[in-house]
């Protein structure tokens, strides 16, 4: 009896003790399926497989990696290639939220990705999420699963696709999860709540040019309150300026007719022009020109009101000017009007008529490197010559007449100027960043088959153009182009060019700033892929023009009368600097008191007295960029720090600031502008500045600290006091 007793409590103590276990690991079951799915950290997980296809894949990559010691490198054998990680036990994606990886676009970046995900039947699921890679850094990628899913729970793997239709170079993939929904990034914060802005003033400086806070046709009030760096003569007006008879042809911004501009003597021409009063009216603000010249091969002929299609001879036309009787060249059901005769407005000029305008501007202002113009634009938008000039160009541009016209236009001006800079191609946007005119014009779905891009081996346009441009150098000895020039307008709904909009117009501008430098951002318009402008234009010139600096000529974001313009043109030039583009004139210039030109004076003259954002840019960096952008830079001439803090939201915002590589005096200046007062900055109380601080930040505001040195730690670890200069 005894020993069955203790027979029935050993029992009771093995059940007892086995339930405790059971219950262990049924707990650690559930917390194991709460944790994140790691699915690549210096080599692939259990359970995962390399099912990659037309790709080169080496798993455990120890040249270049992101952490750890290892990662994936891939190169695209063929023009559909995929990367594909497959897993063996099929994944419940309702546990998970979010993507993560890293990719690294090797010494050529700019590789064109889509993710995709796959069912249980191993098939592709058809949500793709496009993705770009930069050169020589690595970017973070979050997606949300939300994205890739197509009404699918569970999947079997991740694919990375080519789609750029073509062998691409060998890139990096690392670190590798799938996140669970509290383990995501930093999440929005409710209404008032804190955020956090860090700055590291001795990480990722460089310098600011001060070209890219550049306007086009600034009024010379404006430009001497904005110490303007940079002013721009363009357009499309520009296109058949002559300089010989200060005239031009408005094209088809107004009824193709010849205007000449208003000048008081035209005895005295080419001198006293208007394109000489422009100059000097730069240099009397210390401003720098850029000077479009033409390269279409035509100019106004006189200073007569001359039409393209006047009444007289196409009585029959959709519009009139109803002064002049110059007509808008269309018929009455929208058709062009071909066969029109050129010589009606225009005389045929070659590289002979813009090598002699810059002789004249030598000859008159000194050359480039004595003062006189220092930039020449080739020319305004020549892929859409055969719409806006179409009375005289109506034969759509194609690849070869681009390069040749550069060649010729381009040898001109630096043989008269050697030190002269040029901007090209000066492309309209999107669509002509990767086609020629001659592409579009065969119609319909066009793109599918680009004869003129297919005929030059199947190369993006500007890619190439940058190629021939470096070949001339190769073989010549001369460097034709100095600036890849690119026009960027955002193409979401209501944003350029635009008024101010509803609310859902407001945020969609805040966001689409994103479009200059963010990988993750899929643009909210028909392009509805990254645009990730700046760092795409980088990649281009580093894999086909070393050397080439960047600049964006026009660009617009609308609303530059309200607050919610102001605050993304404020963001714009804030990315401008942190993402180190080299020149940027606005279009479509702001009136001296509107709101865009306070944001302007936030980076040039924030105090009234000409104190201006630094020219050294420094990490800055947000919890939550879409709240409260962040931008700091160092001021060169005297070690203060600067820093703008944009309030995107519509509320009360409390940032948490962290500064670390600089030691400030203990009180920092502060300077804001917001939508209480649209007339003035204004200089607010001291600010307490330490290490950690924090400040408030009202809606729709622009905030910016000034902070002066204690001392400066440099990046070897190094302290210091600086110079001040009085």
């Amino acid at each position: 009896m005894r020993t069955r007793g203790y027979m029935r409590v050993f029992l009771f103590l093995n059940l007892f003790i086995g339930l405790i276990i059971g219950l262990m690991v049924w707990s650690l079951g559930g917390s194991q399926a709460q944790a994140d799915l790691v699915i690549y950290d210096d080599g692939l997980e259990r359970d995962w497989e390399n099912w990659s296809w037309d790709t080169t894949v080496n798993l455990n990559e120890s040249d270049l990696k992101n952490s750890g010691s290892k990662a994936i490198s891939a190169i695209y054998t063929q023009s559909q290639a995929g990367i594909y990680l497959h897993s063996s036990v099929d994944i419940d994606t309702s546990l998970y939220d979010t993507l993560r990886f890293y990719i690294h676009g090797g010494d050529k970046g700019n590789h064109t990705l889509k993710v995709l995900l796959t069912d249980t039947e191993d098939n592709l699921i058809d949500s793709p999420v496009p993705v770009m890679s930069s050169a020589d850094v690595w970017t973070l990628i979050e997606i949300p699963l939300v994205d890739l899913l197509a009404d699918q729970t569970l999947i079997s793997g991740i694919v990375w696709q080519s789609s750029a239709g073509s062998v691409q170079p060998v890139f990096y993939i690392d670190d590798i999860t799938l996140l669970i929904s509290d383990q995501k990034g930093p999440s929005a914060s409710s209404p008032g709540s804190g955020l956090t802005l860090m700055i590291n003033a001795s990480m990722n400086q460089h310098p600011i040019d001060p070209n890219i806070y550049g306007l086009n046709f600034a009024d010379e009030a404006l430009a001497a309150d904005l110490n303007l760096p940079v002013n721009r003569w363009g357009g499309n007006a520009t296109t058949r300026y002559n300089w010989q008879l200060d005239a031009t042809n408005r094209a088809s911004d107004w009824f193709f007719m010849n205007t000449p501009n208003d000048n008081n003597n035209p005895s005295l021409l080419p001198d006293d022009s208007a394109s000489d009063k422009f100059i000097e009216a730069n240099q009397a603000a210390a401003s720098q020109t850029i000077l479009t010249v033409p390269l279409i091969g035509w100019s106004a002929k006189s200073r007569d009101r001359d039409c393209g299609f006047s009444a007289a001879q196409y009585p029959d036309q959709q519009a009139f000017d109803g002064i002049w009787d110059c007509g808008n060249g269309l018929l009455p059901n929208g058709v062009p009007i071909t066969g029109n005769d050129p010589l009606d407005t225009s005389l045929a000029v070659d590289e002979t008529f813009v090598g002699g305008w810059v002789a004249h501007l030598v000859n008159r202002y000194g050359s480039a490197e004595t003062g006189g113009v220092r930039f020449y634009n080739l020319d305004n938008e020549p892929m859409l010559w055969h719409h806006t000039h179409r009375d005289v160009h109506p034969q759509p541009l194609s690849y070869d007449q681009l390069r040749d016209s550069t060649y010729r236009y381009a040898a001109a001006i630096k043989t008269v100027d050697p030190e002269a800079k040029t901007l090209g191609p000066v492309a309209w946007g999107w669509t002509a960043y990767f086609y020629s005119a001659l592409d579009q014009a065969a119609g319909g779905d066009w793109w599918n088959n680009p004869a003129d891009r297919n005929a030059h081996g199947g190369v993006p346009l500007v890619e190439w153009y940058l190629w021939q441009m470096q070949q001339y150098e190769l073989e010549n000895g001369l460097r034709l182009l100095d600036y890849l020039d690119l026009h960027y307008y955002p193409q979401a709904d209501g944003v350029a060019l635009s008024e101010v909009g509803d609310d859902d117009t407001q945020a969609r501008r805040l966001r689409s700033t994103r479009s200059l430098w963010d990988p993750t951002y899929i643009d909210e318009s028909w392009i509805n892929e990254p645009v990730m402008l700046i760092p795409r234009m980088r990649a281009w010139v580093e894999a086909y023009y070393p050397g080439t600096k960047l600049a964006i000529t026009e660009y617009n974001w609308g609303a530059l009368d309200h607050i919610n313009g102001a605050l993304a043109q404020a963001d714009i030039l804030g990315i401008f600097g942190r993402e180190g583009l080299d020149l940027a004139t606005l279009w479509a210039t702001p009136a001296f008191d509107e709101p865009g030109a306070f944001a302007f004076r936030i980076y040039r003259n924030y105090d009234g007295s000409g104190s201006s954002f630094g020219d050294w840019s420094m990490m800055a960096e947000s919890s939550d960029q879409a709240k409260l952008s962040v931008y700091a830079a160092r001021r060169s001439s005297d070690e203060y720090l600067t820093v703008v803090v944009i309030n995107k939201s519509g509320q009360n915002l409390t940032g948490s600031i962290t500064l670390s590589g600089y030691t400030p005096a203990p009180q920092a200046a502060v300077y804001r502008y917001t939508a209480d007062d649209l007339s003035q900055i204004v200089r607010l109380p001291d600010q307490a500045v330490s290490a950690e601080f924090t400040a408030d930040f009202p809606p729709a505001s622009i905030t910016l600290f000034e902070l002066s040195p204690g001392s400066i730690q440099s990046p070897d670890g190094a302290t210091y006091l600086p110079l001040i200069l009085q």
